[in-house]
């Protein structure tokens, strides 16, 4: 890997943590209006979205289809900017968080959708992602 990839993996990696950032924050807002802490729904928001682009692009960018991405589209997206926009580090220390608060309802809670949701957003997001490339 050459130094310029390493760089723009960094470039994207930077836009995809001021993205999560940005979407967390405004889900927390709209979850908890009162500015009360609770379930992460802005991390799940993250995660879930994260997932299906991530399948979306790996889509564009298969080899055997249509290649709508090259490779150093592909680093950029992909491994920078949906790299730090996903957040599974912050979903299990969350998690913890709540299991060590006693909230095991919603600890246990956030692993199912998470799970649930998305593992079913990167199947979407390969639907669409067919769609688009045929």
């Amino acid at each position: 890997m050459s130094v310029s990839s390493y760089l723009l993996v960094g470039l994207g990696s930077a836009f995809g943590g001021m993205a999560r950032f940005g979407v967390s924050d405004i889900v927390a807002r709209l979850s908890a209006p009162d500015g009360g802490s609770g379930f992460p729904w802005g991390t799940l928001a993250a995660n879930v979205s994260g997932c299906f682009l991530i399948a979306f692009l790996a889509v564009l960018a298969l080899a055997d289809g249509r290649p709508l991405l090259d490779l150093t589209a592909r680093q950029f997206l992909m491994v920078g900017v949906l790299g730090g926009y996903t957040t599974f580090s912050a979903f299990g220390l969350q998690t913890l968080e709540l299991a060590l608060a006693g909230d095991w309802g919603s600890a246990g809670l956030n692993v199912a959708l998470s799970l649930v949701l998305c593992l079913g957003a990167v199947w979407l997001g390969w639907l669409a992602g067919v769609a688009v490339n045929g």
